[in-house]
């Protein structure tokens, strides 16, 4: 089994920052795409960002040019630094990965960490 643990969430003011982590555990062989979505109350769960095992990148427009979304593939690690947030941003956000493992392929979900920016 692969598990993602994100960390990194908590509250904090708008125009802050904060800087998510999401390590990959579990026998794998590799993992391919990752990406970063949240999901606010009573709204659908959204891509923020995304990046491919090669460091490609692309964004939700609502965060493009706040948000900085990179990876350390020797570490099975994902990171999401997030800056001059907004009320907005506030959700859970979730970690998402494709991986390769000695028995198969599939992809998993973190259990999710609270953003939250008070206005």
């Amino acid at each position: 089994q692969v598990q993602l643990v994100e960390s990194g969430g908590g509250l904090v003011q708008a125009g802050g920052s904060l800087r998510l982590s999401c390590a990959a555990s579990g026998s794998i062989f590799s993992i391919n795409a990752m990406g970063w979505y949240r999901q606010a109350p009573g709204k659908q769960r959204e891509l923020v960002a995304a990046i491919t095992r090669g460091g490609s990148t692309n964004y939700a427009d609502s965060v493009k040019g706040r948000f900085s979304i990179s990876r350390d593939n020797a570490k099975n690690t994902l990171y999401l630094q997030m800056n001059r947030l907004k009320p907005e941003d506030t959700a859970v956000y979730y970690c998402n990965a494709d991986w390769i493992a000695g028995w198969g392929a599939g992809g998993s979900w973190g259990q999710g960490t609270q953003v939250t920016v008070s206005s």
